[in-house]
Formats: structure tokens, C-alpha cells, sequence
């Protein structure tokens, strides 16, 4: 059967089963969020109604969900699987809100396959865009829905074994300042922005970006230990942290040389180069 035929035979299983939430609708997770977000807006505890932008918040999985069997989403990343297209980013949402949802309120969702198309030449590699739609019940009412579209593909051959960035004319002063030992950082007007993003945060849309060089120096405000799975180009396990950088903004990187950091812990930037074309940032931890 072919990759269309079984994507075919999994969008007329229609709807997957509704899948309860873990939790209803409460305010400590909202609190949680609208913290996390930044989200000052009184009236989500005046009137006790969730952001609704929190849709997909409340059916996520814990750490230990495991997908079910009629989940479409889960039969077609199978499917790509099996099929040598074993990467996978997400592209693009949409979402619609019916409603704001209220505290006590029991969330469902259920989930179909739209429908798939490739292959395609991209640059990460050649792959299929598999489209979902995800709908959010209370009882029989629709609340919310979200298209979802992924990119499950076949990551392109380097010579170094790295995953190259996709470098966007938003992101290619970043990454030239890279190759020149340089950390720059996104400027519009007096505020900084990192990662890098085409529009100014205040929304004035005759604004135009610069950037100013870092100091290259912060400290560790998150971190992970990687264990599995194998990533291209490098030995398990490693630490990737969030540093928080002395001119306020978070960046991503590895840290060299090292089994495990604490937050806090003081660090400076280090310039990885993979290639003439690119280099990547990390982090040292200063003695």
C-alpha cells in the first residue's frame, strides 16, 4: 500500500474518539499561563474564563500519554515513519474560538486527518505536509477548533552530519554575525528580540529592525540533559540551555563540555564553526 493509499484509508476514519481532558478548566493553570505569556488582562480572573488561546492547553498529555489507537495523527506519523520520512516540524496553526471557557468547564477534543501532500522538495529535505484538524467539545457544544499542518520529512545529507537552520531574511543578519565571531541581537527602536521576528512588538508596521552586538555573557536560566534520541553530529548525552544574556533577552545553545550546569550558573557564548557557511552558537561556563 502506498503512502497516499494508507493516508487515504486513515482521513475516512473520520473522527478519532473524544478524549477527555486530565483536568477542567481551572484558574491555577490559568494563572500558570497568563505569568508564563506576560497576559496582564483583568478580565480572565474578574470574570473567570480562560485566555483562549489555552484551547489545546487543556487536552495536552502529561509526560506519560501515550497516543491512542484511532488517533490520525499518530497512524500517519507511523506511516511516514515506516517510510524513511523520520523528521518532523510544524508549519503552521489556525485556530477558531466559538466561546471563552469558564472555570469547572470539562474539555474534549477529537482529531481528523484532512489530508496529506507530497511529496515535496523543501529545505530541509524532501517530505509530506500532513494536515489535522482538531476540535474542542464542552458536552455536544463546539467551543474551538485548530488546523494543524507538520512537515514529516527526510533531512538533507551534510558533510559535517549537522542540522542546518533554515536562515530567513529575518534571521540572516544572526546568523552572518555568527560567521563574523559576532552575537547579535534584533533591535526595534530601544527593545531588543531574540529569536529574531518580522514585526515590531508595539506593531507599528513602517518600523524597520537593527541589531547591536552582545556581550556574549549570562548566566543559565533552564537547562536539559539530552539522552536520547540520537541527534545528527553529536555524541549523547549533551547539555542544551536557556541563557538569559546580560542585555535581558534568552537564547538557546549547547554548552561545551560539560555533563550538567545549575541555573544560574555564569556563561559566556562560543562560536562553533561547522563549515565556511556556517557557524553555530553554544556556551562555555566561565570558571
Amino acid at each position: 500500500m502506498t503512502i497516499e493509499e494508507d493516508a487515504a484509508r486513515i482521513a475516512a476514519q473520520g473522527e478519532s474518539a473524544p478524549r477527555l481532558a486530565r483536568d477542567p478548566v481551572n484558574p491555577a493553570m490559568i494563572n500558570n499561563w497568563l505569568e508564563a505569556l506576560g497576559d496582564e488582562n483583568p478580565r480572565y480572573v474578574a470574570e473567570g474564563v480562560a485566555p483562549p488561546a489555552m484551547a489545546q492547553v487543556w487536552t495536552m498529555g502529561g509526560l506519560n500519554w501515550q497516543r491512542t489507537a484511532d488517533d490520525p495523527l499518530g497512524a500517519i506519523i507511523t506511516v511516514l515513519d515506516e517510510a524513511g520520512y523520520t523528521s518532523i516540524v510544524a508549519t503552521n496553526s489556525e485556530q477558531n474560538y466559538r466561546r471563552l471557557l469558564h472555570h469547572s468547564e470539562h474539555v474534549a477534543s477529537t482529531t481528523k486527518l484532512e489530508g496529506i501532500v507530497g511529496p515535496k522538495r523543501t529545505a530541509l529535505g524532501e517530505g509530506y505536509f500532513v494536515t489535522t484538524t482538531t476540535t474542542w467539545y464542552v458536552g455536544d457544544e463546539v467551543v474551538a477548533d485548530m488546523l494543524f499542518r507538520v512537515l514529516k520529512f527526510k533531512p538533507k545529507p551534510t558533510q559535517s552530519g549537522v542540522l542546518r537552520p533554515v536562515v530567513s531574511k529575518d534571521t540572516e543578519f544572526f546568523w552572518e554575525g555568527m560567521k563574523a565571531g559576532e552575537l547579535r541581537i534584533q533591535r526595534w527602536g530601544d527593545e531588543l528580540r531574540h529569536p529574531p521576528g518580522p514585526m515590531p512588538p508595539d506593531g507599528d508596521l513602517d518600523a524597520k529592525p537593527d541589531w547591536v552586538v552582545a556581550s556574549g555573557r549570562g548566566t543559565v536560566y533552564s537547562y536539559v540533559v539530552h539522552h536520547r534520541p540520537a541527534v545528527p553530529g553529536k555524541k549523547l548525552p549533551f547539555v542544551i540551555a536557556l541563557v538569559e544574556l546580560a542585555e535581558g533577552v534568552r537564547m538557546l545553545g549547547e554548552v561545551l563540555d560539560v555533563a550538567s550546569v545549575h541555573i544560574g550558573q555564569p556563561v559566556e557564548v562560543a562560536f562553533v564553526k561547522v563549515d565556511d557557511e556556517l557557524t553555530l552558537p553554544a556556551w562555555r561556563v566561565i570558571a
